[in-house]
């Protein structure tokens, strides 16, 4: 299978939105459009013809320009199973263990909740490609809002177990905010201080931290880790079970 060529925009002020094509075929996919007009102009520019939108879950940043772009393309709209009353013009409601296919490109759909109820994400297994919403950011994790604590703990170590090479296009570009947060939890991991470093050097550079690979993210992503000793320790839980640090972690992060 050919792999997925990705490029990334940026909206508003600070969600990714990704359109990626599927040489082969010529198929294009948006994954969650917050807004229509960029990817339009996108599309346009670089000659490809938008063929499908993938979202992840039901937030207005990542559905607002469903509609828009049905319009103006006549793509397939393809969102969670689990949640489908809250996804614009949805026509393929994909559950976990289904796949999709992009042209030649498959993916695996996995349920991941706990930012939202019905979030799902998309691995492009070919591609090294993990399409993920809001679910885990690079060195951080999405908010509670619908979910639990052992929901989204059980989430994030389903997708912590893809390979290392695994490129993470989460949606937003937090990647600073969550350094910084992160060190006050686990401030002598040498993995996470080098990620620092090298986001730092290119956020400067006016270059973006995502994609980040999964490789990198266990090892330097504190919400990856809490079954690890020294998170508990941080937090003062020591010897408890690894939802409760997690859970301790997440409210932390919330009122950081």
């Amino acid at each position: 299978m050919a792999a997925l060529d990705i490029r990334q925009i940026p909206v508003l002020k600070d969600n990714f939105i990704y359109l990626a094509r599927e040489p082969k075929s010529g198929a294009v996919a948006v994954v969650d459009p917050a807004v229509a007009a960029p990817v339009l102009a996108q599309a346009q520019r670089l000659g490809w013809r938008i063929t499908h939108i993938l979202n992840t879950h039901h937030h207005s940043d990542h559905v607002g320009g469903n509609m828009e772009i049905k319009a103006a393309t006549g793509c397939v709209i393809v969102g969670p199973a689990h949640d489908p009353d809250r996804i614009p013009g949805i026509e393929i409601a994909l559950k976990d263990g289904d796949t999709f296919d992009l042209g030649q490109a498959r993916a695996e759909v996995f349920f991941v909740p706990g930012h939202t109820r019905g979030h799902i994400a998309y691995w492009f297994q070919g591609s090294n490609a993990l399409f993920c919403g809001d679910t885990l950011f690079s060195i951080g994790c999405g908010r509670l809002f619908e979910g639990t604590a052992q929901q989204m703990w059980a989430s994030l170590s389903r997708l912590r177990a893809l390979p290392a090479a695994t490129k993470i296009y989460c949606a937003h570009e937090y990647t600073e905010s969550n350094i910084r947060f992160a060190l006050t939890v686990d401030p002598d991991n040498a993995a996470l201080r080098n990620r620092a470093a090298e986001v730092k050097a290119l956020r400067q550079a006016g270059r973006y931290s995502v994609p980040s690979l999964m490789g990198d993210e266990r090892t330097a992503n504190p919400f990856l880790r809490a079954d690890a000793p020294e998170i508990a320790a941080a937090v003062g839980m020591t010897g408890r079970d690894a939802v409760e640090v997690f859970a301790e972690v997440r409210r932390r992060k919330d009122v950081f």
